[in-house]
């Protein structure tokens, strides 16, 4: 498999899963792992490089959110999140009281 074709596989789904939580919409952890999976798998296979993957990965979220991931999670952002993880966090829920106590 050549790069290039590494990319369209990976690129959608990045879309799809930073879309969604933009949206602030739920994202199945099967999603994310499958994902996860690929993208190590990919550069297990020498198909991709992992600085090339977290590249294109951070162009998809700064296309989708307006920002880079370095600004989201900082600089460090790989230290906290290891290779394959895919940085992105679903909005909190609102929580309304059922009681009034």
């Amino acid at each position: 498999m050549q790069a290039d074709n590494a990319w369209e596989l990976l690129q959608p789904r990045w879309d799809a899963l930073f879309g969604q939580l933009a949206e602030g919409l739920d994202v199945p952890p099967t999603q994310r792992l499958r994902l996860e999976g690929m993208m190590e798998t990919l550069v297990l296979l020498e198909c991709v490089d992992r600085e090339s993957v977290d590249l294109a990965m951070n162009a998809s979220y700064q296309r989708i959110n307006g920002r880079d991931l370095a600004s989201e999670f900082g600089d460090d952002w790989r230290e906290f999140f290891p290779f394959p993880q895919v940085p992105g966090f679903q909005q909190r829920a609102p929580v309304v009281p059922s009681t009034p106590d």
